[in-house]
């Protein structure tokens, strides 16, 4: 691996969720829900047409005008919760190290306090914040900016969105006004407000500096319904920054502060935040129901490749590709739509990447019909119409034990032409596996190869893919592997049918290699 590449997977794998001060702290708050009156008023509000901050002849107020106006919606969130060791429930892998530094002390043993972000949403104490802020909490208490401070119970949270809304009795509240976050462009001005490093009521200023960013480091292996389309700012936001108010220069929230991409912990130049229109969907469900309903077409996605536009003959690059299905009961699957396949278009709006057709449909609820276009070889496009499935409360994934002890035969003909060594399936593995999941397993991926990055290698802590198919040939040994990669030749797009041996409930996925 070049020095240049691992100095990426670096910084991806240290991106630091803006946290609080405590991340990964589940819910633990478990008090009366409101009334129906009480939460259609609060929903009738949030909803409304925001008002902006007055301008003079066209001139957009200063900085100054927005923080006046903005900081008394935004509110100070301090936890309280019992942990049984020094790493905090739910904390993903890799990440107790750049969040640990950043939590207070214990003053009571087993005892750990964190602090983050919020902002108001409605006149009766409705508060939206981060879900790794109030995750797990004891105990929540909001400090608003006159320096009352409240007890707050939390509403509902959404881990796949990163949201979570909390609630505080108390009057005499500033909401903050939501905005559009789709109308958000590249390079537009924002203020993000919150609580850094525990200096509180903060105000920073940059731009958009980007949109419908997917942070790989930040998701979850064992959950394929996380929701990813990050506002990118250069912002700076710091631990603390999380659940606070991104701002537009019309005085209105667009995003949610989440996350930052640091090596340190601390703001390096850049910050991201959840998109308002996604939270306000979820925050709409927490208040009317304490959950989330999301809407799934049941496959896998990935974004397009030169490789994959080519396969199908787009005119553009890009697109989502269809890449697995969620099981045999996948509404995509039912309804006629092929591993394979790119899709172009939603409901007759273009479809460019993952992040956007996640978010697009994570708007629909379950049961709703949908047009869904597809582009897939050859140039055919066609239209589906798929009934959206509910998506599961949680997902179990199967987990496969140790790989090794196969038989040591290689493809030669695959190390030359996809990159990627293999080997037989060993007899403890085969056991474990369906019969239509057995081929050969992928013992070695070349870094410098055209199937890296796209298939796993079996190694330490983690399970190797096993190769279903080769362009449409079943390779059920090594010898009908080794068979199949014959027929390729040098710039022919072989497409793989790939399965993963830790993640069998997902299924097989496609794999599109450009033969070298």
């Amino acid at each position: 691996m070049s020095s240049r590449s691992r100095d990426l997977l670096k910084m991806v794998a240290i991106i630091a969720v803006a946290f609080a001060g405590g991340l990964g702290f589940a819910s633990a708050v478990n008090l009366p829900r409101p009334g129906r009156a009480e939460t259609l008023s609060a929903l009738k509000y949030v909803n409304q047409t925001p008002a902006a901050v007055p301008t003079a002849d066209g001139v957009l107020p200063s900085f100054a005008d927005i923080a006046q106006r903005v900081r008394p919606s935004v509110v100070y969130v301090q936890t309280q919760t019992k942990v049984s060791g020094n790493q905090a429930p739910g904390m993903p892998p890799g990440f107790q190290f750049f969040f640990g530094p950043y939590q207070q002390h214990p003053r009571i043993p087993r005892i750990e306090h964190a602090s983050g972000s919020g902002f108001i949403v409605s006149p009766d104490g409705y508060i939206l914040t981060n879900n790794h802020v109030v995750a797990g909490a004891d105990q929540v208490k909001v400090t608003l900016f006159d320096n009352r401070v409240f007890t707050a119970r939390v509403v509902g949270r959404d881990p796949n969105t990163d949201i979570a809304v909390i609630k505080i009795d108390a009057t005499g509240l500033t909401p903050l006004p939501l905005g559009n976050s789709d109308e958000a462009r590249v390079g537009d001005w924002v203020l993000a407000i919150g609580n850094p490093l525990n200096f509180q009521f903060t105000v920073t200023a940059g731009i958009v500096s980007a949109k419908g960013r997917r942070l790989d480091g930040l998701l979850d292996p064992n959950d394929r319904y996380q929701i990813q389309d990050y506002i990118q700012t250069d912002a700076a936001i710091n631990p603390g920054n999380s659940g606070g108010p991104l701002v537009n220069m019309q005085g209105q929230a667009i995003g949610i502060n989440a996350a930052i991409a640091s090596q340190t912990g601390y703001y390096e130049g850049y910050g991201f935040a959840v998109p308002i229109n996604l939270a306000r969907k979820v925050m709409n469900d927490l208040i009317a129901t304490g959950h989330v309903e999301r809407a799934v077409l049941g496959v896998a996605i990935r974004e397009v490749t030169p490789v994959d536009a080519q396969a199908v003959g787009l005119s553009k690059i890009q697109g989502v590709v269809v890449s697995a299905y969620s099981g045999e009961d996948s509404p995509a699957r039912k309804a006629g739509i092929q591993l394979g396949d790119v899709i172009v278009a939603l409901d007759d709006t273009a479809v460019t990447h993952v992040a956007q057709l996640q978010t697009m449909v994570g708007f629909r609820r379950p049961g709703d019909l949908v047009h869904v276009t597809v582009v897939r070889s050859g140039g055919h496009e066609q239209t589906f119409n798929v009934r959206l499935a509910a998506a599961p409360d949680s997902v179990q994934m199967a987990s496969a034990g140790g790989s090794g002890g196969g038989d040591s035969a290689s493809a030669d003909a695959a190390s030359n032409k996809l990159g990627i060594t293999v080997q037989s399936l060993s007899p403890q593995d085969a056991a474990h596996v369906s019969a239509d999941l057995r081929g050969p397993v992928v013992s070695d991926v070349q870094e410098d190869g055209p199937s890296y990055g796209q298939l796993v290698a079996a190694g330490p802590g983690s399970s190797p893919d096993v190769v279903l198919k080769v362009d449409g040939a079943r390779t059920r040994t090594v010898e009908e592997f080794e068979h199949a990669v014959a027929q390729l030749k040098k710039g022919d797009i072989a497409t793989l049918i790939v399965a993963n041996l830790g993640d069998q409930a997902t299924g097989p996925r496609l794999v599109r290699v450009l033969v070298r």
